[in-house]
């Protein structure tokens, strides 16, 4: 029970405090950017599916051990930091067929509703705003572990996996949607570590 209260607090704002005594308790937490991938899959001519990822991710959020609220949650991705290990195919996606990182440099994702399944799983109701849009977008979530770091830093540590989909043509990202050149839905793949600030 303890677990899943923990993951919906996390990922779901789902519930603000109210009381100064509980604001007083919260604790601010950070990504950690070594631990934290956002990474996606993209059908390519229908052939297969193209793995990228996005190397600049930051978060922050404040934590209530206790009482599982959570508040301030700002996740923000610098859309210039895209990779898919191919020069000619990175610079194409960071143009104005899709990324458009010039004028938008950063994506970001808030959650602003969660429904928490009896398997321990939460399904998140959030927004992303991409391209100057923004948009719903649901994940799916777990928590992995909650506990102290076993060596380095040491900091109590939050390990999260999550998943979704996005259409891109929501965003008005349609470049080769129409001729079937590359897909329109989006596979989201979120694996993070965020770490108790002290």
């Amino acid at each position: 029970m303890k677990k899943t209260l923990l993951l919906a607090s996390l990922l779901g704002l789902s519930a603000g405090v109210t009381s100064s005594s509980l604001l007083a308790a919260a604790q601010q937490y950070s990504l950690d950017p070594e631990h934290t991938t956002v990474a996606f899959l993209i059908e390519h001519v229908g052939y297969a599916k193209t793995l990228g990822y996005f190397s600049d991710v930051s978060g922050t959020f404040s934590y209530d051990d206790e009482t599982g609220q959570l508040t301030d949650v700002v996740i923000t991705v610098k859309t210039d930091s895209v990779q898919s290990d191919h020069k000619a195919r990175d610079k194409h996606v960071r143009s104005k067929d899709f990324l458009n990182t010039k004028k938008f440099p950063e994506m970001s994702f808030t959650a602003d509703n969660i429904a928490v399944q009896g398997d321990g799983t939460a399904d998140i109701a959030g927004e992303l705003q991409l391209l100057g849009t923004s948009q719903p977008l649901s994940l799916t979530a777990t928590l992995n572990k909650a506990d102290k770091y076993p060596f380095g830093h040491k900091q109590f540590t939050l390990g999260v996996s999550a998943r979704g989909q996005l259409q891109r043509s929501d965003y008005g990202m349609d470049y080769g949607v129409a001729n079937a050149l590359v897909g329109d839905v989006v596979e989201l793949i979120i694996e993070t570590e965020a770490n108790r600030q002290q």
